[in-house]
This record gives C-alpha cells, sequence and structure tokens, in this order.
C-alpha cells in the first residue's frame, strides 16, 4: 500500500503541473510580451521533445538502467525543473539580480531567462521519464506476493479515484484564481518536491526488476544480419531458415521477404552468432514496425494539428468573453472539458470493444481520426473567421488586451473535435497492439513511438507555421502571421491544416488499399517450400 502511495504521488503532482502549463502561452504573450507565434514556436517545441524522448528512454530502461532508476532520474529532474521556472519569473530573485518586480518584460534578464530554459529542458527530461516508468513500477509492485494485496488495492481504488477528480477540478477552476504566476508555478513546484521526497522515502522497500533487454536491439540485429547475408540467395525451404529448438515458425510473405535472409544457416558457420543470426519470431517482429510505417507517417499531420490546442486555441481564448451569469471561468476550464471528451469517448469505445471492432478496421480509426482532424480545423477556421469579423466591428484590431464581445463557447466545438481525433489515434494503437497479439515489451514500445511521431508533428508544426508565413509574403502581401493574434490571419492557417490533413488522408487510404492487396497476395504456404 505504502509503495502505491509513494509511486502514484508523482502521477498527481503532473496532473497539477499540466493544469499550471496549459496557460504558459498567456504567460509568454502577457508577460515576457513575445509574438503569439514566438511563445508557440517555444511550446510547441518543448512539448515535441517531451513526446520523442520516451521512446529513448524506454530503451534505456529496458537495456541498462530499470524503472526506478529511470523514476530518480525524472523525478529529480522535474522537481528542478519546475522550481525553476517558478524561479524565473520576475519578482522571485529580483533583489538577488537587481532586476524590477513587475510582470513585465524590462523585469526579465538573463538569469531569469536562464532559470526558465533550463526549467523547461529538465522538465522535458521528468515528463518523458515518468510517462515511460511510472506504471511500470507500479505494475513491478503489484507482482510482489502478499495476501492483504488484493483488499489493499481495493481499499485505494476509492481515494486514488477521488484524487484524480479532485486533482483535475483544482489545476482548472482553484489555481487559475491565483494571479501572480510566481505563486501559480509555485504551488505545483512545491507539491510536486513533496511527492518527489515521499517517493524516495521507499527507495528501499520497492521491487525492482532488472533491465531483460530491448526489442529495438532485436530490430538493429535483424538488419546487422540481413546486410552480413544480402548477397545469399533467397532460402526456398523453411528448412534452411534458423529456428529456436526447431519451433520457431514463419508467417512468410513475398512482402519484405528479404529480411528473411537474417535467418539464413549458412553451412560453413561454426557457431551461432548472436548478431548474425535471428530466428522467425525476431523477422516477424522487424517486418511488423516496417510494415506500420505508413501509418506512422500519417499521425505526423495529426501531430501538427494538436499542437494547436495548447497554442494558438489558448491565444484565441484569451480575450473572449468567458461569462457565465455573474461567474468568469478560467481558461483551465477548456482543458477539464476536453479532457472529460476524451474520457467519454474512450468510455463507449472500451464499453462496446468487440461491437466497434467487428465492423471497424485498424485503418478505418486512423481515417476517422484524421476526418476529425479535418473538422476540427474547418471549424476553427470559422469561429477564427468569425472572431475577427467581431473585433474588426468593435475596432479593436489594434487593442490585444482588449476583451472581445464574442463567448468563448464558440471554441468548444474545435477542442472537442481535437479530443476525439487524439482518443481516435489512441485507438488505433491499442487495436493494433491487441490484433498482431504484441507482447508487453513490444506493446510499450508501439504507444511510445506513436505518441513519439505526433511529437515530430508538434515540431513540425512550428516549421509550417514558418513557411505558411513566408509563403504568405509572395507578390509583396501581407504576412498572415503579426505580432499580435488580431492582426494575423489565423483562419487562412487553419484551412491550410484542413487541406493538408485531407491529401494526407487521401494518401492514406490509397497506401492502406495497396497493402491491404499486396499483403493478400503475397502469402506463402511455409508447408509448400518444406521437402
Amino acid at each position: 500500500m505504502k509503495s502505491f502511495v509513494r509511486i502514484s504521488g508523482l502521477l498527481w503532482a503532473d496532473i497539477l503541473v499540466a493544469y499550471a502549463f496549459f496557460v504558459m502561452q498567456s504567460y509568454l504573450t502577457d508577460v515576457w510580451k513575445l509574438s503569439f507565434t514566438h511563445a508557440a514556436g517555444i511550446l510547441n517545441f518543448w512539448n515535441g521533445i517531451s513526446m520523442v524522448l520516451p521512446v529513448f528512454f524506454l530503451f534505456l530502461v529496458d537495456a541498462f538502467i530499470g524503472n526506478f532508476t529511470m523514476l530518480v532520474i525524472s523525478s529529480t529532474a522535474y522537481t528542478l525543473g519546475i522550481s525553476f521556472v517558478a524561479m524565473s519569473t520576475p519578482p522571485v530573485l529580483a533583489n538577488s539580480t537587481g532586476t524590477c518586480k513587475q510582470y513585465e518584460p524590462q523585469c526579465i534578464g538573463r538569469t531569469q531567462k536562464a532559470l526558465f530554459y533550463t526549467g523547461m529542458a529538465l522538465l522535458t527530461v521528468g515528463i518523458a521519464g515518468n510517462l515511460v516508468s511510472v506504471h511500470s513500477l507500479l505494475e513491478e509492485q503489484q507482482d510482489k506476493p502478499d495476501n492483504h494485496t488484493n483488499s489493499t488495492r481495493n481499499c485505494l481504488k476509492l481515494p486514488g479515484f477521488t484524487l484524480m477528480v479532485l486533482i483535475p477540478l483544482v489545476g482548472a477552476i482553484a489555481l487559475p484564481y491565483i494571479k501572480p504566476w510566481d505563486i501559480r508555478f509555485g504551488i505545483p513546484a512545491i507539491l510536486t518536491l513533496i511527492a518527489t521526497l515521499l517517493f524516495f522515502t521507499g527507495s528501499f522497500t520497492y521491487d525492482k526488476e532488472q533491465p531483460k533487454g530491448s526489442p529495438i536491439t532485436s530490430v538493429c540485429r535483424v538488419f546487422v544480419a540481413f546486410f552480413s547475408k544480402i548477397s545469399e540467395s533467397f532460402p526456398l525451404k523453411s528448412s534452411q531458415l534458423y529456428r529456436v529448438n526447431g519451433v520457431d515458425s514463419f508467417s512468410r510473405t513475398r512482402f519484405l521477404r528479404c529480411l528473411e535472409k537474417a535467418a539464413i544457416v549458412l553451412p560453413d558457420a561454426e557457431r551461432i552468432r548472436r548478431w548474425e543470426l535471428l530466428s522467425g519470431t525476431q523477422i516477424g517482429t522487424t517486418e511488423f514496425a516496417v510494415r506500420t510505417i505508413p501509418m506512422w507517417m500519417t499521425f505526423i499531420v495529426c501531430g501538427i494539428v494538436t499542437s494547436t490546442g495548447n497554442t494558438y486555441f489558448i491565444e484565441q481564448a484569451n480575450r473572449m468573453d468567458r461569462k457565465l451569469g455573474s461567474w468568469n471561468p478560467p481558461i483551465e476550464l477548456l482543458l477539464l472539458l476536453s479532457g472529460y471528451s476524451r474520457e467519454g469517448v474512450a468510455f463507449v469505445a472500451e464499453k462496446y470493444p468487440k461491437k466497434l471492432e467487428s465492423f471497424i478496421s485498424i485503418p478505418t480509426i486512423i481515417a476517422d481520426a484524421m476526418i476529425f482532424s479535418v473538422l476540427c480545423c474547418i471549424t476553427a477556421a470559422k469561429v477564427e473567421t468569425r472572431r475577427i469579423n467581431v473585433i474588426t466591428r468593435h475596432g479593436l484590431l489594434d487593442k490585444p488586451n482588449e476583451e472581445i464581445p464574442m463567448k468563448v463557447g464558440w471554441l468548444y466545438p474545435q477542442f472537442a473535435l481535437l479530443s476525439i481525433m487524439d482518443v481516435g489515434i489512441e485507438m488505433a494503437v491499442a487495436s493494433l497492439t491487441k490484433k498482431f497479439e504484441c507482447p508487453g515489451s513490444v506493446r510499450k514500445y508501439i504507444v511510445c513511438f506513436a505518441k513519439g511521431v505526433c511529437g515530430v508533428g508538434f515540431m513540425c508544426g512550428v516549421l509550417s507555421v514558418y513557411a505558411v508565413g513566408e509563403v504568405s509574403e509572395i507578390g509583396g502581401k501581407t504576412n498572415w502571421f503579426q505580432f499580435t493574434l488580431n492582426r494575423s490571419r489565423l483562419d487562412r492557417y487553419y484551412w491550410v491544416l484542413a487541406g493538408l490533413t485531407s491529401l494526407t488522408l487521401v494518401l492514406f487510404v490509397h497506401v492502406a488499399w495497396c497493402y491491404k492487396c499486396i499483403y493478400r497476395q503475397g502469402m506463402i504456404d511455409p508447408a509448400s517450400n518444406d521437402e
């Protein structure tokens, strides 16, 4: 029970930090006075790195250091990172650095900037490490033989569920009413420090599994063995292929059949070398990884669209009318509603999994997710056009700090569509691992790799804004991206994303159809190749 609480505390602290950072776009534009595209570029690049790093960290965990060591590193980095970000706010070190205490750009010196960027870098390590190892270390504790394990776990379900509901409410409703940014970042920093210290108190009581090796190593070995035998002829008989204990079998196809050379047993081989001879199972895993590359490529475009959620969507909502009667709800409520939309769709998918699987294939799920992505971009473009018309009628083009007489509720549909798209991607990945009966070690990599490809999309989003801005200036025209959002044409950028996603959808459908035909026509009966 104590181990469960200590490790889970890291998750609960992460949730509060996520809500504190949800409005980082507003902090960078209001306090640092950055342009909205500059602020979005910083956050999207940071988010992208945070999503890509888990792939590499998972390899380190499986091959070298284990989950506990990774959590020691990540929780320490997480605590230092959020603490540095809190310390980078103007009032904290004003006396030490000789700067002013106001939330103005002239009060942010080199020390504050160094602390901020260092803190953000450390946070990427903390977020990635926690994502990889928190749940895995919890599973290691569940394997511990204990007569009271089940009863204890059942007792913890209610308080654990209560905290998972309460912390988002605190982050979405209570935390935003704290106006000073140093306190708004400081509270999550203190709670993260407490959670980290609580985790360290159980260092000698946790069950720690030793690293057992990574599937990535097997994939690399297949390619090494293939290139070492690239001049060999294709094996005509299955008996010519290496089998573990004589029972390992191939599901042979003409598609990527060249990789079977990695399993050729050479007649003059004196011994089996680990990097020169692979089994059918290992080659099959590699073929599976290569075949899914076109699917992963579509996630890049989905990542570009998702990157607008915590940046441009927030910038749109920042000056819109949020009043509900006499209550002025904070922007963070959008994240809460978005989370509920995700959970609602995920609940329906989990409630009727067999019915969904009976008529929805994996390519269909991905295509549906991309359709929702297109709808999200179109909706966002329409809403932004309406917002621009409102500020033009009221003479607010050059008044970026004035409230816009347009309800923030207009943004709810695009947030909901974005959430549904994200759930669709998660469903596709889950269905993929289930359909091909991937072992747990491979399943973790597929999930992390899917998020990593989306992270690449986040970083590509930064490049897309720059490219679209440059193209929009051709012919002496005004750049679509000006210093303030009111003077920009973000709606046109959303239309570009809608077109890009539509094109990617068409390409994906074509590639999926080709793969289906190749796979069906390329099956080889293993028995027909045996004597």
